[in-house]
């Protein structure tokens, strides 16, 4: 049994007194972080080269360090010992011995405080000390002798309990779905509908205000940009900024309390209170999460966890020189999930959300790093076996960006079966057909139906391609049509980040402008862009504000802007917009106008076609007419829809001029118009004569006896 060693001070020893704890024993080597039990507290720790794990426990405000013991027991790779006599609300950080050798990837330094991975609250905010880092900061070579305790995070251990009142998940099919990406305080920070207190939090997004606007508009799931706990990097906090999107995470078991409307200690209550709410309304909730890297940044990088735990472990080295991070992410470490301790990291935390939080799925940021083994990216890696087979994670939905910034990271259409994946192909086909950029009428036909060209040979199905025209990651839909080029000084960054690549197009002029006719035409493509994202086959993705008009004013990388560029700009919403795009999700609904399944493209016993692609003159599109980057019209026959009981019939004329289009045999109904504010139609046509498709429009059709109401 180790003793618990008091610090010297009268306030410390009598702290330690009133806990009346003997000692640690042995306790277990599982669950992994701090759990209670009947008697105490067990604590179970990985480092696979550590030669000695201590547990410091602190006073409940995290400042002062009240004891000190060495954890007794060692079972494999994890360090363990159990606390009787303790409970939930303790305050503790490890403190880790073993070798300083940069060179091989070791860097042990028991004068750092470190931040359990399993810590499920965090305490403090850190701090960027020059005690967290080593002695040279550029060249960390040399072993720290500081001690970094008074900026350092802790963990409190906590009682998960919670009330869900017979909570269950919606479980909505992906045929179902329309996703919603949102950021938590974005949303509803600007929106005076809900309480002051409330705006911007877990409670703004549960309110009836904020599910109202969902429901309307027809989401059936929010993805939630990170709401992990993170660091803010040290160059934002020097320039006054912070890491608003939050892909800097540093506890994978912790909601960020700043998207608490009450203290941090009911911050955890608060998020499962929201996800009640909002799947009492029919709502799932998927978590972004990062997995692919923490926040301790490269080898110059603080000291605050996983460095210090066993660096050689949880991130990968390069070979030849282990002082130096593979970097796959940008961001100046790889999280090494070929490691079987940091797969299971990875594991209990995506088990932890679904099982005591209750979200539905999860998106994974650069989810290429996930399956990289020792040869690249392998769709069969130990991540991919692992979440297959686990009875928890296969009831969820479990969407891929299916790249990183590493050589072969490119993996769009490469996932496991199963993976809806962000088609960036879908984006810049859409963009650039609509917006006047080079691209065939093939590119179009194909991401309209599925994105075949990705995803049928692999034997995939359609509803694995994420659709998106606009994310939160590049202009907003509204900006796309008013910016050409970014405005992104305001990151700090003499306006180099973010992309160049935004295939826009500022309609004529750039920047807002009161000219009646450009803003008109930004208003059809617009309303273009978001038909053909919404209605096409596959998996819809939605970014928040787009609905109704947000402008970020033209900053395309607005990831450290925690202000009005970022929030939803509520007050000056386009109605309109909002009701066309409504209608859009009704006719969805409705009409599914591509069905689940890969179409064939041949007849039925009555000669109909599943589905068709046409010329405007009513000739079947085929030969070189596919490969015609000029002509910017077509037309598509959908004999067999996904639900309406009478085919569909959708025209598209990214001209700027309209055009005359001759329609099938049959009576035909106008759904939609993309060429009105609101999408309404109200035309009826005979066949074999022309319809009138408005320039930069298109146009969905239903023959007679559809019978669909929106």
């Amino acid at each position: 049994m180790h003793a618990l060693i008091p610090a010297h001070d009268d306030t410390a020893h009598h702290v330690q007194r009133t806990m009346q704890a003997p000692g640690l024993t042995d306790g277990r080597p599982w669950p992994m972080g701090a759990h209670c039990d009947a008697g105490g507290i067990n604590f179970a720790v990985f480092s696979a080269h550590a030669q000695a794990v201590d547990l410091c426990v602190f006073d409940a405000s995290g400042n002062h360090e009240i004891a000190r013991a060495r954890l007794p027991g060692r079972s494999g790779d994890v360090w363990h010992g159990h606390l009787p006599n303790a409970g939930p609300g303790l305050v503790y950080g490890l403190r880790v011995h073993g070798p300083w050798r940069p060179d091989r990837g070791h860097r042990f330094n028991p004068m750092k405080l470190l931040l359990d991975p399993y810590a499920r609250e965090i305490v403090g905010q850190f701090a960027w000390a020059d005690e967290h880092f080593s002695a040279d900061r550029q060249h960390p070579r040399q072993m720290d002798m500081r001690d970094n305790a008074q900026h350092a995070m802790k963990a409190r251990v906590t009682n998960d309990e919670f009330d869900w009142q017979g909570d269950h998940p919606p479980q909505t099919s992906l045929a179902e779905s329309v996703i919603y990406e949102a950021h938590v305080k974005g949303f509803s920070r600007l929106n005076t509908a809900l309480p002051e207190g409330l705006r911007g939090t877990f409670a703004g997004l549960a309110h009836p205000a904020s599910i109202k606007h969902l429901q309307d508009l027809g989401i059936t799931a929010v993805s939630l940009l990170p709401v992990h706990q993170h660091v803010d990097e040290e160059r934002l906090v020097k320039l006054g900024l912070d890491n608003y999107w939050g892909y800097n995470t540093i506890g994978f078991f912790c909601p960020d309390p700043r998207f608490a409307s009450g203290t941090e200690a009911n911050v955890r209550d608060e998020f499962r209170a929201m996800v009640r709410q909002l799947h009492g309304a029919g709502i799932e909730v998927l978590l972004d999460v990062v997995f692919n890297h923490t926040a301790e940044g490269d080898s110059t990088g603080p000291c605050i966890s996983f460095q210090g735990l066993d660096n050689a472990a949880y991130y990968r080295l390069q070979a030849d020189a282990p002082l130096i991070h593979e970097n796959h992410t940008g961001c100046g470490n790889t999280l090494d999930l070929r490691k079987p301790r940091v797969l299971q990291l990875v594991m209990d935390s995506l088990r932890y959300w679904v099982t005591e939080m209750h979200v539905d799925g999860y998106r994974f940021d650069l989810a290429t790093v996930l399956g990289r083994g020792n040869d690249g990216f392998d769709q069969h890696a130990a991540f991919f076996t692992a979440v297959a087979q686990d009875p928890v994670l296969q009831r969820i939905k479990l969407i891929a960006e299916p790249w990183d910034i590493g050589s072969g990271g490119y993996q769009v259409g490469g996932f496991p079966n199963g993976w809806p994946e962000w088609n960036d192909k879908f984006r810049d086909d859409m963009r650039s057909f609509w917006l006047g950029h080079t691209v065939n009428r093939g590119a179009f036909a194909r991401r309209l139906s599925g994105s075949s060209d990705v995803y049928q040979a692999r034997g995939r199905s359609p509803l694995e391609s994420v659709n998106y025209t606009v994310s939160h990651d590049g202009f907003t839909l509204r900006d796309l049509l008013t910016f050409e080029r970014k405005r992104n000084e305001a990151n700090g960054e003499n306006n180099r980040d973010g992309t160049d690549n935004n295939l826009g197009f500022n309609c004529g002029i750039e920047g807002p402008t009161n000219d009646a006719n450009v803003n008109m035409l930004r208003g059809r493509l617009q309303r273009a862009l978001l038909a053909t994202t919404l209605l096409a086959q596959g998996l819809p993705m939605l970014c928040a504000g787009d609905e109704f008009g947000h402008s970020q004013g033209g900053n395309n990388n607005p990831y450290c802007q925690d202000n009005p560029t970022t929030w939803l700009a509520w007050p000056v919403a386009d109605t309109d917009l909002l009701a066309f795009t409504t209608r859009v999700l009704a006719l969805r609904r409705a009409a599914q106008p591509f069905g689940v399944h890969w179409y064939s493209g041949l007849t039925d016993p009555l000669g109909l076609h599943d589905l068709a692609w046409l010329e405007f003159s009513g000739a079947t599109l085929q030969g070189d007419a596919w490969n015609d980057a000029g002509t910017r019209s077509l037309g598509c026959l959908i004999g067999e829809p996904g639900r309406s009981p009478a085919p569909l019939l959708l025209f598209v004329n990214a001209d700027a001029r309209e055009r005359e289009a001759m329609l099938p045999a049959g009576v035909w109904e106008v759904l939609l118009d993309s060429s009105h504010p609101r999408g309404v139609g109200s035309w009826h046509g005979q066949g074999e004569a022309p319809v009138v498709v408005p320039a930069n429009s298109l146009l969905l059709l239903a023959a007679a006896g559809a019978l669909l109401k929106v």
